[in-house]
């Protein structure tokens, strides 16, 4: 009897030191440090049931409410002006060696054209209409098609528009050579290496890219998350931030973010201490982790939650942020 009551001592004596230690009121937080990043800029959104590594996403839009289409000039700065502090593209290399702004593997789906994305060349991605496929009524109408003709630009395009704006590449591919490509466009013209806030993707092409552009270019992939989240809640309990969860980003549903010890003052505070940023996404489901894209959503971020969220619908999410900020 004696031997559990210690027992039962010890296990409350501990319980409460790992409360304590990880308690998210040990560090402050203002929420006029929330911040934005908008994938694919303003874009069509689309419903997610049933979504595979196959389905044409063009083919399943929303009703439009805007023309705008996703990865173009006028999408980003759309979402730049209605409250973005990051926008994400994605990228593939083309055949004569640049840069194409362009989400899917293949053209099939979103373009006229046919074939994978890198498999042509600039020019003529650049006579595709990007609006050709994309129909909310199982293809009674296409409400975009002729309003995305030669709207595909190349990546040293976006940066030369938007020379003080900070963006998030996408590689789609797994070729170290992409992330060669990066570091020699940036070594040709450092004075972009400001508007790469960081980059993801393939494995390869990821870490080929932080290693070669250096100067703390910070970049993660699904794998390198997972592991620091597994980690830090195997762990974090002592304090101690695994090396998967330094010098990076890291995504975090909505609905897994009360288990990560110290969420969200001192878990902020434990991530910026190795230099990290904390990426806040939708709820994890059956169909993976959508954005916060609802009124509703922003509404349950932590008042005091220091870092980015991350939004496909930032003509949404933009002005609410934005009036937190001000309040």
């Amino acid at each position: 009897m004696k031997i559990k009551t210690i027992a039962s001592s010890i296990l409350v004596l501990f319980s409460l030191s790992a409360y304590i230690l990880n308690a998210s009121w040990r560090a402050s937080s203002e929420s006029d440090d929330l911040k934005i990043i908008s994938h694919r800029g303003v874009h069509q959104t689309y419903h997610r049931e049933g979504l595979t590594n196959d389905t044409c996403t063009a083919q399943r839009i929303d009703t439009p409410t805007h023309d705008y289409i996703e990865n173009t000039i006028p999408s980003i700065r759309a979402a730049f002006a209605t409250g973005a502090d990051v926008v994400e593209l994605d990228v593939h290399p083309t055949t004569d060696g640049y840069f194409a702004v362009f989400h899917d593997w293949t053209l099939d789906c979103r373009t006229e054209g046919t074939g994978v994305t890198r498999h042509h060349d600039l020019d003529y991605l650049k006579t595709l209409d990007l609006g050709y496929g994309y129909t909310a009524d199982n293809g009674k109408t296409f409400p975009l098609r002729g309003k995305g003709v030669g709207l595909l630009p190349e990546l040293g395009e976006v940066f030369s528009a938007f020379p003080s704006q900070k963006f998030l590449i996408n590689f789609k591919g797994r070729e170290t050579q992409e992330g060669e490509m990066l570091a020699t466009l940036l070594d040709e013209n450092p004075q972009w290496r400001q508007s790469v806030w960081g980059v993801y993707g393939g494995a390869e092409s990821t870490w080929r890219a932080t290693k070669r552009v250096g100067g703390n270019l910070r970049g993660f992939t699904r794998a390198s998350v997972k592991n620091c989240l597994k980690r830090y809640i195997t762990f974090g309990w002592t304090g101690y931030v695994p090396e998967g969860c330094r010098n990076t980003f890291v995504m975090v549903p909505m609905n897994i973010a009360p288990w990560l010890w110290g969420w969200p003052n001192l878990f902020s505070q434990r991530l910026q201490s190795v230099n990290s940023e904390i990426i806040l996404i939708g709820t994890m489901d059956s169909n993976g982790a959508p954005g916060i894209d609802t009124l509703t959503q922003v509404s349950r971020v932590p008042e005091t939650f220091s870092g980015y969220i991350w939004t496909n619908k930032v003509e949404v999410v933009g002005p609410a942020v934005q009036k937190l900020r001000s309040d």
